[in-house]
């Protein structure tokens, strides 16, 4: 096709194409090692905190040929970007995203912003077929061939002949956040995969380190750790500020016998050795608690751990065993929570910004709680790139 004709509404034709120009037949790694773009992308190996894509294009809009696109998109993750495009630099532009597993589109178009969530959930770790067409002024979004969501746009603004380039991205935008109409998480652990893109073979740029992380043929909720790294959080960040007298609880599920390493650690910034750790191991198998330099050894496995710090004291419950410790030397744990402390799971924090360690935790934690309330690693002060925060892989 060589030019892109008159349509009415010309903002509308412009947010299209960020919207279904995505696809291409290959993709290029950071060491320029190509990806088909039909093949499986996993969107959770992007860089914590950062709203740089996992990976971009660009393409000149005369090179167009369909204004639809198809891929299969599977997650837990609740908040997240899925992609994003744009033409003329970023004046003109698209994202989806996940908020509370639901689709939502935020358009940009000079002082235009629109904002649209519906559709069904698509957090639930299963396949879902997403399609996304234009339709006269409207933008539909279908899952599983039902329509989910429906954006009408027209714009003043007409064009006769749309030039120039759109960029693309997975993973993150490539406009400033304050274009944003609602802030979101930008993380999203997730895939995709048999993608049905346009007729456009440009490779994609990435900045990965390595090779890009497979999708796992079947997965289950929770944090998954592989053994080389961790997640800290500031205390002061979590809840517990307001219930010293009845201590903090921190609730952990999953099969232990499948772990092996760290579960958690809490530590004083600036303490050579954390206050409280707990490891797992199998060969031989048990659960260690230790306070300080005081090891506290249960021949065990378990599918619960249930922790509950208070002033001098600490309680640990495996299933159904009931264990305390009392320990005169031990700071009030609940009012050095809530001046600040380091909260790790899957490893021991080093001081500072270093949260070096030789003891990573290898294994899924199917639920993480403090004080009953659930915790998103995607919020942490600090994450690894081999964290996986919402999704583990699973035998069945």
């Amino acid at each position: 096709m060589g030019s892109l004709k008159t349509m009415s509404g010309g903002l509308l034709l412009g947010l299209c194409l960020t919207l279904l120009i995505w696809g291409a037949e290959g993709q290029r790694n950071g060491r320029g090692k190509e990806i088909s773009g039909s093949g499986p992308i996993n969107l959770g190996q992007q860089q914590r905190g950062t709203w740089w894509p996992l990976m971009q294009t660009r393409e000149n809009l005369t090179e167009v040929k369909s204004i639809k696109s198809m891929f299969q998109f599977r997650t837990f993750d609740p908040e997240g970007v899925v992609f994003y495009g744009d033409t003329r630099d970023g004046e003109d532009w698209f994202v989806l995203v996940l908020r509370n597993g639901i689709p939502e589109m935020q358009i940009g178009k000079a002082d235009i912003l629109v904002s649209v969530q519906g559709g069904p959930k698509l957090n639930d770790g299963k396949w879902h077929l997403v399609e996304i067409s234009s339709q006269g002024d409207f933008v539909v979004l279908e899952v599983d061939g039902q329509k989910g969501l429906v954006v009408g746009l027209k714009s003043k603004e007409t064009i006769e002949v749309l030039t120039g380039q759109i960029r693309l991205a997975l993973g993150g935008i490539l406009v400033s956040l304050d274009k944003l109409l609602i802030p979101f998480q930008p993380e999203m652990d997730g895939c995709i995969r048999e993608g049905n893109w346009l007729n456009l073979s440009t490779p994609w740029e990435t900045e990965l380190i390595g090779e890009p992380w497979p999708c796992y043929q079947n997965i289950q909720p929770g944090s998954y750790f592989s053994g080389a790294g961790l997640a800290a959080f500031n205390t002061t960040d979590l809840p517990g500020h307001q219930t010293e007298d009845s201590g903090i609880t921190i609730d952990i599920h999953g099969d232990s016998t499948k772990m092996e390493g760290t579960v958690l650690s809490l530590k004083t910034p600036g303490q050579e050795l954390p206050m409280v750790t707990v490891k797992v191991n199998n060969n031989p198998k048990k659960v260690t608690l230790t306070i300080f330099k005081r090891e506290s050894i249960t021949k065990q496995s378990f599918s619960r751990l249930y922790l509950t710090l208070l002033k001098n004291q600490v309680n640990m419950d495996i299933d159904d065993t009931h264990l305390t410790f009392e320990i005169d030397s031990i700071p009030d744990i609940p009012s050095s929570w809530k001046e600040g402390m380091i909260l790790a799971f899957g490893g021991l924090p080093g001081d500072g910004v270093s949260y070096s360690s030789i003891q990573y935790l290898k294994g899924c934690l199917e639920k993480i709680q403090v004080q009953g309330q659930a915790v998103d690693l995607d919020r942490a002060l600090y994450k690894d790139l081999s964290v996986s925060s919402h999704s583990c892989p699973s035998e069945v």
